[in-house]
């Protein structure tokens, strides 16, 4: 499974796990997400699942007892990489450095995990049965805690008055749509996240429209890319 940010399937791995059993695992997960992501919970299948992982259905199943127990555990590892960037949001550094590293890393699990996210929004889009509970604690504490960050940053003279909440959304959804709408995105542009040259200059659009909504001077002259 693809690391990004740091994370892999792992992070959200039962602990004693062997190295095989970790190693089947993240396979399991890493074909249960492209699965989700194309046919929804419903249209999901073990089976499939289970092929795609090079194992048998019996084999999995020792893993996961159920087609739900995949679901929550590939939903768990997404929030796990959905929350590292985010978490590295530091008050004290520069708000243009820390904003565009967030930004930079939000694009890299677009291009890298785009399954992942486009299973994330269907989630949500269904009105989060698996994850509320999680989104309702565990992400709102984390937002309001980095929202904060924002509002230090505001108060100091160092961006524009703006809600932080509605800046973390927009970030959200810019980074995020070139994976969601991925199709819509070749369909008008001819290319997508996994060009290189198309990826740079999405991150440099992007990271500049929204640092300099917020009276920040973006791309600073030492920067080299982003």
């Amino acid at each position: 499974m693809a690391d990004i940010g740091g994370q892999t399937a792992a992070a959200s791995k039962p602990v004693g796990l062997s190295r095989i059993q970790e190693k089947n695992r993240n396979l399991i997960l890493e074909a249960a997400l492209g699965e989700f992501s194309r046919y929804g919970f419903s249209g999901a299948t073990v089976e499939r699942i289970a092929a795609e992982a090079g194992m048998s259905k019996s084999n999995l199943l020792y893993y996961f007892a159920s087609k739900e127990a995949i679901y929550n555990a590939a939903l768990a590892h997404i929030l796990d990489v959905w929350l590292a960037p985010l978490k590295t949001l530091d008050a004290n550094g520069d708000p243009a450095e820390e904003l565009a590293a967030y930004i930079r890393q939000k694009i890299e699990i677009s291009a890298s995990f785009p399954e992942a996210s486009r299973l994330f929004a269907n989630e949500v889009m269904q009105g989060a049965p698996q994850i509320l509970p999680i989104l309702e604690a565990d992400l709102k504490r984390l937002v309001t805690e980095k929202s904060a960050i924002i509002d230090g940053w505001i108060s100091a003279g160092k961006i524009k008055p703006v809600d932080p909440l509605h800046l973390i959304f927009t970030i959200w959804a810019t980074t995020q749509h070139y994976a969601d709408f991925s199709v819509q995105v070749r369909a008008l542009t001819g290319r997508d996240l996994s060009d290189p040259g198309f990826k740079a200059e999405t991150e440099m659009a992007v990271t500049s429209l929204i640092l300099n909504g917020i009276g920040l001077d973006w791309p600073k002259e030492a920067a080299s890319s982003a």
